[in-house]
């Protein structure tokens, strides 16, 4: 029986894409166009909440932060894949693909927990309108915002650690677009059992704990607009909340079907489109969201275009 090649791995290459090597250039160019996207529509998300007083709001608070994060969680990933499709293959040490994952997901793990505390601001503006402005005061909202970047960090570091303690051995090359955990644990060998139990053990206490807290929310929020007698109400009531409906069904969406499913009989060109869906079209969507179904975000963007005109 042949030997299984020993030697130890010290830095990784990344192929994804390399197959189609007439491709490089035009997705080169559209992965450029949707990354100017998301920077402009998220930097504007950010530009209008804090300009318009009205969107000085515990929802709008914490969108802003969403939106910072969507612009650092697409440029940890988006600029690598195009620097891949440009020298069609892109060499990584050991080092800078750790960082790249424990950036991935620390900004990720923080998205989970701030679309989670948005859905609680929507179950307190509908199922106790009287009480949300002393429930979710600024040291509420500062509170979540601070609670969701450090157990995004520890979450991110504990994940890492798991991670890259693991012994990588023989093949290097990673057809993915970035060091994430699906293709990494394709290149270990040894024993991984304790490491893989830790990442999966600490994969729930974000995804599936936030899910719990976003359809417990929508669950009363759903209860709560039942019992409104007249339609337009029920319709009026639900358009404040469908916005973030959306975002979370395509985030959450995506998250599940490439971490909480079995990756047996999975092919690779499969989990890169689905990769590319997280990492770069959603993002670029949360803004086009939030705008284009949301009547303040709407009515502070036209405020603002008519300023500039009139200047």
């Amino acid at each position: 029986m042949a030997k299984k090649n020993r030697t130890l791995v010290t830095e990784f290459l990344l192929i994804a894409f390399t197959d189609c090597p007439e491709w490089a250039f035009p997705l080169f160019l559209l992965f450029l166009f949707i990354y100017l996207i998301t920077l402009l529509g998220n930097l504007g998300m950010i530009i209008l909440i804090h300009v318009d007083r009205q969107l000085h709001t515990p929802m709008y608070f914490l969108l802003s932060h969403l939106s910072f994060m969507d612009i650092c969680y697409s440029s940890v990933t988006v600029p690598q894949m195009m620097a891949v499709l440009l020298e069609l293959g892109a060499a990584l040490s050991y080092t800078r693909c750790a960082s790249q994952f424990f950036l991935f997901t620390f900004f990720g793990s923080i998205d989970c927990y701030l679309l989670a505390f948005m859905a609680y601001d929507r179950y307190v503006a509908v199922c106790q309108p009287l009480l949300y402005v002393t429930i979710m005061t600024q040291k509420a909202r500062l509170g979540f915002v601070a609670g969701a970047y450090i157990a995004g960090f520890f979450s991110a570091l504990v994940r890492t650690v798991s991670a890259f303690t693991l012994s990588f051995c023989g093949n290097n090359k990673i057809d993915f677009i970035f060091c994430d955990l699906p293709p990494l644990l394709k290149l270990t060998c040894g024993d991984s059992y304790t490491q893989e139990v830790v990442i999966i053990v600490f994969a729930i206490f974000v995804i599936p704990a936030c899910m719990l807290v976003i359809l417990v929310s929508y669950l009363f929020i759903i209860v709560a607009i039942m019992r409104i007698p007249s339609a337009g109400g029920r319709t009026k009531t639900f358009s404040t909340c469908a916005s973030h409906l959306t975002a979370v069904s395509l985030f959450f969406g995506t998250l599940i079907f490439m971490y909480l499913r079995d990756n047996s009989g999975q092919s690779a060109k499969e989990d890169r489109v689905v990769s590319v869906f997280y990492t770069t079209v959603i993002p670029m969507l949360n803004p086009l969201i939030y705008s284009l179904r949301n009547k303040e975000v709407k009515e502070a963007l036209r405020k603002i275009l008519s300023r500039a005109k009139l200047s």
